[in-house]
């Protein structure tokens, strides 16, 4: 696995810390029932169990990055996927809100970035796949 495409998915990691701090200051547990209602179950206080849930899942995608993606492990790329599912839709959803709303939705200004990356490491992963696929010739 190309150097760039660890970078790319470190990158992905990394604004998606950015991008839970930014939906935490701003409170997107406390305006979209889904997040009210995920962050409610963890101990009952939304305000805590938002930050211990994304935690729970930076701490998953650095365990992703260094223990699969940095090595360069065989099943990298099938823990890289579903962080790019992941995050397309997460930039997907957060952009529509904005629409929606009319203005500002919490994680609007990082969910853009957050797309762009997973469509930056989608392609890489794609193009990795088509070469592993074309036979050597001998």
């Amino acid at each position: 696995m190309e150097a760039r495409t660890r970078s790319a998915f470190l990158a992905l990691v990394l604004v998606q810390a950015a991008h839970s701090i930014e939906e935490y200051v701003s409170g997107l547990h406390e305006v979209f029932a889904p997040a009210r209602f995920v962050s409610g179950l963890v101990g009952g206080d939304a305000d805590l169990g938002f930050i211990i849930l994304n935690a729970a899942v930076l701490a998953f995608g650095a365990w992703c990055y260094f223990a699969r993606v940095r090595p360069g492990h065989a099943s990298a790329a099938a823990w890289m996927w579903p962080w790019v599912l992941v995050e397309l839709v997460n930039g997907a959803v957060h952009s529509t809100m904005v629409v929606v709303r009319g203005g500002y939705f919490p994680g609007a200004v990082t969910a853009p970035i957050l797309f762009a990356l997973a469509l930056f490491l989608a392609a890489r992963l794609l193009r990795s796949d088509k070469r592993r696929a074309v036979p050597v010739d001998e």
